[in-house]
C-alpha cells in the first residue's frame, strides 16, 4: 500500500482546489457589466422568485418566455436603424441602375446623404427604400446578401462593425435568463430576414426565435428548382400593436419578460404584463459619451408615451448611464 508523503497541508490545498472547481458557480457574478444598482437587484429578485419552486412566483419552464426588441434594446439604432444603413448602402450600390433615382425621393436625399430628409419621409420613404432594396430576390439571395454586408459594414460613428454594436449588458442578460430556464425570443420591427444571418452568433438566438416584420414571399420553380422569392409588397409590420400579434401568431404564448426601449414596444410591455408575475423592462438611453442620449423627440427609438406610464406599470427603467459598467464589449 503507498501512502503518499506530501506535507498535509499540500494535501489540504490539492483537495480545496478540487473541491471548489466541482462545485457550481452559483456565487458568481451572473451580469458582471450591470453596476449594482436598483435595477440589477429587481432583475435578479424577479429570477429567483420565477424559479423557486414552491415560492408564489414560481413559473414552470414552458412558461419562462422572454421576448426582446432588437434596435435599441440589444444592438443601437442610432444615429438611423441598422437596416436603414443596409438600406442606404443598397441604394448606392444599385444607383447605377437606376438613373431616375436621381431625382426622385427618398432616393434622391439617400445619394445626397442628406439624412434629416430621409428621416422626415416618414414611414411612406423608409418602406419605398426597403421594398426597393429588400426584393426582387430569393430569400437564399437576400441572406447572402445581408450576411456579406454584416462582415464589413461598420458604424458611421465608431467605425467598429454593427455586429459590434451590440450591448454586452443586455448579451449577459439573455444568457442569465437562459441559464433559469427561460426561452428567449426577438420581436422586432426590423426585417425577420434581415436579422436571422446574425441573431445565433451575436445573442445566442436562433433563426426560428426571431420575430419580425415581413415582406410578401412566394414559392415558385426557377429550372425545376425550388425558391421562395420576395417581392416589393409589405406582408407583416411586426411594430406598436403588432408585436403582441406577432407573439401570438409565432410564439403561441404570453411571455413574462418583456424589454423594449420605445413606444413601438409600448403595447407589449403592457401586453406581457397585463397578468402577473409578468416583468417589463425599458432600456433608456441616458449615455451621451459612450453611446447616444435620446427619448421623446427622436427620429429613431422615441421614448415617450411608455416612459411616462412606466412607474405607474411598474417597467423597469433602466438608465444606460448609472446602471451599466459597460456597454460595448470593447468600451
Amino acid at each position: 500500500m503507498y501512502i503518499s508523503r506530501m506535507p498535509f497541508s499540500k494535501i489540504f490545498a490539492s483537495v480545496s482546489v478540487v473541491l471548489l472547481l466541482a462545485i457550481p458557480a452559483v456565487a458568481a457574478d451572473a451580469l458582471p457589466s450591470w453596476n449594482a444598482t436598483s435595477a440589477k437587484t429587481r432583475i435578479m429578485d424577479f429570477v429567483s422568485a420565477t424559479v423557486t419552486e414552491g415560492g408564489s412566483g414560481y413559473v414552470a419552464p414552458d412558461d419562462r418566455i422572454a421576448v426582446f426588441d432588437n434596435d435599441g434594446t440589444l444592438w443601437t439604432e442610432q444615429p438611423y436603424y441598422i437596416q436603414l444603413g443596409f438600406a442606404l448602402d443598397r441604394v448606392r450600390a444599385l444607383a447605377p441602375q437606376h438613373p431616375e433615382w436621381k431625382t426622385k425621393e427618398p432616393f434622391k436625399s439617400v445619394l445626397g446623404g442628406d439624412l434629416k430628409a430621409i428621416a422626415a419621409s416618414g414611414e411612406k420613404g423608409v418602406i419605398e427604400l426597403v421594398m426597393a432594396t429588400h426584393a426582387g430576390m430569393t430569400t437564399d439571395e437576400f441572406n447572402k446578401i445581408a450576411t456579406d454586408w454584416f462582415a464589413t459594414a461598420k458604424h458611421p460613428k465608431t467605425g467598429r462593425l454593427y455586429t459590434e454594436m451590440t450591448y454586452l449588458p443586455m448579451r449577459e442578460l439573455l444568457d442569465y435568463l437562459r441559464a433559469n430556464g427561460f426561452k428567449t425570443f426577438i420581436v422586432s420591427g426590423g426585417g425577420v430576414e434581415f436579422m436571422r444571418p446574425v441573431t445565433q452568433k451575436l445573442y445566442g438566438i436562433p433563426p426560428e426565435q426571431v420575430v419580425g416584420s415581413t415582406i410578401v414571399t412566394e414559392y415558385a420553380l426557377v429550372d425545376d428548382v425550388p425558391v421562395l422569392r420576395r417581392l416589393p409588397k409589405i406582408d407583416f409590420i411586426d411594430d406598436g400593436p403588432g408585436k403582441p400579434v406577432g407573439i401570438n401568431m409565432f410564439i403561441g404564448r404570453r411571455p413574462i419578460f418583456v424589454a423594449g426601449n420605445s413606444d413601438g414596444d409600448y403595447e407589449m410591455l403592457q401586453w406581457g404584463t397585463a397578468k402577473p408575475p409578468g416583468f417589463g423592462l425599458i432600456v433608456h438611453h441616458t449615455d451621451a459619451v459612450r453611446e447616444y442620449a435620446y427619448d421623446r423627440k427622436s427620429a429613431f427609438g422615441k421614448l415617450d408615451k411608455a416612459l411616462d406610464e412606466a412607474e405607474a406599470r411598474n417597467w423597469l427603467v433602466v438608465d444606460m448611464k448609472n446602471d451599466w459598467g459597460k456597454i460595448f464589449a470593447w468600451n
